[in-house]
């Protein structure tokens, strides 16, 4: 161990952040950067690879200045990005052959239609605990090489490499010398089989994958190679990763069966953790690797919402009804509940239950007296309406918390955490370190490194700002939820029944 700090990368859907940590987890520094958004066609989202690194690069160098450090000072590197999303590169050059395409994308959904006319979606869920959707990595990686220029028989030849976003940052961060992810980010391709543990051949088959592509699958605490010297001066060891919603179980110290946190970011995705049972979901829930530590795999199930703060993105920047995001809080205060009107945000489709990636957002309930503050209160109620789609979905599977812990960006919010606990029906409890996801990469490479000696370590330094009691009338909010869903079927074709 050289050092007495551990740097957290969390690259992110909207940006790249660092954080620096001393080994108590307090934050030492931190730097954060924004990249573009690129919209080649409507559903289609990608990013730029290459200004993906130069933002990560650009925030740790700047988050390790800030904590008067250096490589020395740094114990280990831990790993948290976007998951789904990507990235096909040239072994010899490192440049990607494309733009990335990001978990959000729908390009793909007429293909992923057709596999489940064909009748294999039970047995790609059945490998993988994933449904066929745009949002998993296997069939954007197929549309790469079947419409990028040279891409399929380049990557027959063994010549290009494919990763999700820690997997590229592993490989540019060591300089290439090394190709691997997670067992988290695995386990969200729709290629890897979650019971086994390995790359499935027969979903490479399916999808007309070559095995040459795929990284080397390690534990989230591993030792993932060390970084170039060119980025701090010297190598500082890689050693722990997982995808951004694990990570953030990990950072909100869910070791135990039933627990369950929900992050609020440029989506929502809620996990609760089922130990070492891969619990499969009647709801179209997603069974998923939460975690896995010396060999033992940790399962849980998730419901994943795609769009909550891009929400809000897109009040800002589309409609410019606010200046920021801050200030919803304030205009929902004053507005009080809205009951009327339902923004229901599909702009890439609706994720869990429903699986429609088809649908579309709109406005529902719209009079001539609605205005800018009924619509701005109402998007944010539309993230907890979709909170509440999933908690019900999983209690219907079994799982039925008393209490959910959130973090992420919105989580600042009291009105929207009130008015959360308020639909859900149960308490939501905001951490004092509300970034949960890049502390839990922070803690994996802690773990691995020594610095921390269990799991139990990160639940002693975990600690409570604010717990929300509900106190809606249930009829209130039953009101309020059948009038979300019927404007849910105002935009979805899917047949779902929320128990």
């Amino acid at each position: 161990m050289s050092g007495h700090l551990i740097l957290g990368i969390d690259q992110g859907t909207s940006s790249s952040r660092a954080l620096v940590y001393d080994h108590a987890t307090n934050v030492v520094a931190s730097a954060q950067e924004e990249f573009a958004q690129i919209y080649p066609r409507p559903g289609w989202v990608e990013h730029d690879a290459e200004a993906i690194w130069a933002s990560v690069v650009s925030v740790v160098r700047s988050a390790v200045s800030d904590a008067g450090a250096d490589h020395a000072g740094l114990s280990a590197i831990g790993i948290t990005n976007q998951r789904e999303t990507t990235v096909v590169w040239d072994r010899k050059t490192g440049r990607p052959v494309s733009n990335a395409i990001v978990w959000q994308d729908r390009r793909t959904a007429d293909y992923c239609d057709a596999l489940r006319a064909a009748g294999h979606e039970d047995d790609v869920a059945a490998r993988t605990g994933l449904r066929l959707d745009p949002y998993f990595s296997a069939t954007k990686l197929k549309w790469i090489l079947d419409n990028v220029d040279g891409a399929r028989p380049r990557a027959e030849a063994g010549e290009l490499a494919f990763g999700t976003i820690d997997t590229f940052l592993i490989w540019r961060l060591t300089g290439g010398r090394v190709h691997a992810t997670d067992a988290s980010n695995a386990s969200r391709t729709l290629l890897f089989n979650i019971h086994r543990q390995a790359w499935d051949t027969e979903l490479l088959e399916l999808f007309g994958i070559p095995e040459s592509l795929l990284p080397e699958v390690l534990d989230c605490a591993d030792d993932f190679g060390t970084s170039d010297a060119s980025l701090l001066g010297g190598e500082v060891p890689i050693l722990g990763v997982a995808g951004d919603q694990q990570a953030a179980l990990i950072g909100q110290a869910g070791f135990e069966p039933g627990v369950t946190k929900s992050t609020y970011g440029t989506g929502c995705f809620v996990i609760a953790n089922t130990g070492d049972e891969a619990v499969a979901s009647r709801n179209r829930l997603l069974t998923t690797v939460a975690y896995r530590l010396g060999g033992k795999v940790t399962y849980g199930i998730e419901g994943s919402v795609f769009v909550a703060g891009s929400a809000i993105q897109w009040l800002r920047d589309a409609l410019s009804i606010i200046d920021s995001a801050p200030e919803t809080e304030s205009i929902a205060a004053a507005t009080g509940v809205v009951e009327d009107v339902f923004v229901v945000p599909a702009f890439a489709g609706l994720g869990a239950p429903y699986w429609d990636a088809h649908a579309r957002g709109a406005i529902v309930g719209l009079t001539r007296g609605s205005g800018r503050n009924e619509i701005v209160t109402a998007t944010l109620q539309a993230i907890a309406f979709q909170s509440h789609d999933l908690l019900e979905a999983m209690a219907d599977d079994g799982l039925r918390p008393s209490l959910l812990r959130v973090d992420g960006g919105m989580v600042a919010n009291d009105w929207l955490l009130q008015f959360l606990a308020d639909i859900l029906g149960i308490a939501v409890e905001r951490p004092a370190d509300t970034e949960s996801t890049v502390l839990g990469a922070a803690c994996l490479a802690a773990l691995r490194a020594g610095v921390l000696s269990s799991l139990e370590d990160i639940g002693r330094a975990r600690s409570v700002d604010r717990v929300f009691e509900p106190s809606m009338s249930e009829d209130q909010r039953e009101r309020l939820v059948n009038g979300w869903h019927s404007a849910v079927a105002r935009v979805s074709g899917a047949n779902v029944t929320i128990p």
